[in-house]
């Protein structure tokens, strides 16, 4: 069954009119009056709040098709999750060309809970105002869009694009990113001596959440490093083989998650 992103509140029984993103995919897939689909609305901005969103799905019927609008019925709820034990967040200075784009989309299948585009010394991509603000729109799409095609009902944050020094300064102290929140272990990918191999950090830490510090191509440089160590981020490694930036970060998230 089609499945569509729909960040708006949901509640059986209500009509409503699909937002233009949905609308224009469901007139491409051609759908009629009395087809099903199926919604969720948990994403940016809807997980806290009086209109929170529960969470799950709905189904849903197509009951009216315009020339570029689509209403639907909403139908029952199924409080169904496909979302990672662990919520691990990546922090990666974006890879040049289309790679970004396709982190996004495998990290969004694998479940990450958010993404942080950061530039860093070694950057090639580099981004600014308002081209800075379409690409991090740009990105919310295609992670909107990965999830409707995995089946995931949480779509990753992608934060605006910071620098890794302006990152860094505007972490919190502690070992938990909020009043009250579980500790967040912060891990970074590192070829230096000593590195701990992250199969044997997952062997013997059970953090309900974690944030993943990546390079871009040519890894971060060493007083980079050493900037994010003096902010509780522990050196780990991958194995033997220099993986490309995107590889490393996905391969870091399909062991956290």
């Amino acid at each position: 069954m089609p499945r569509f992103f729909c960040p708006a509140p949901l509640h059986t029984g209500d009509s409503l009119e699909l937002p233009a993103g949905a609308a224009r995919h469901v007139q491409v897939l051609r759908l009629q009056p009395g087809d099903s689909i199926t919604l969720f609305n948990h994403g940016p901005g809807w997980a806290t709040g009086a209109a929170a969103s529960p969470g799950g799905e709905f189904e849903a019927t197509v009951t009216q098709m315009g020339r570029s609008n689509v209403q639907v019925q909403v139908g029952a709820h199924h409080a169904l999750e496909r979302e990672a034990a662990r919520a691990v967040h990546i922090a990666i200075a974006m890879p040049a060309n289309d790679r970004m784009d396709w982190l996004v989309e495998k990290a969004t299948e694998l479940g990450v809970a958010s993404i942080q585009p950061l530039m860093s010394e070694r950057s090639v991509l580099r981004l600014s105002g308002e081209r800075a603000d379409k690409k991090t729109a740009h990105w919310q799409s295609v992670a909107v869009s990965a999830c409707e095609q995995c089946g995931g009902n949480r779509v990753p944050l992608l934060h605006p694009v910071a620098t890794l020094t302006h990152w860094l300064r505007a972490l919190p102290a502690g070992a938990a990113e909020g009043a009250g929140a579980a500790p967040v272990a912060r891990l970074l990918l590192s070829l230096r001596e000593g590195s701990r191999p992250l199969r044997d950090w997952l062997a013997a830490d059970a953090a309900p959440a974690a944030i993943f510090l990546s390079g871009p191509e040519g890894g971060l440089s060493a007083a980079e490093e050493d900037a994010a160590m003096a902010c509780g981020f522990a050196p780990v490694s991958l194995g033997a083989r220099v993986l490309r930036a995107e590889t490393a970060a996905l391969t870091a998230l399909a062991l956290l998650v």
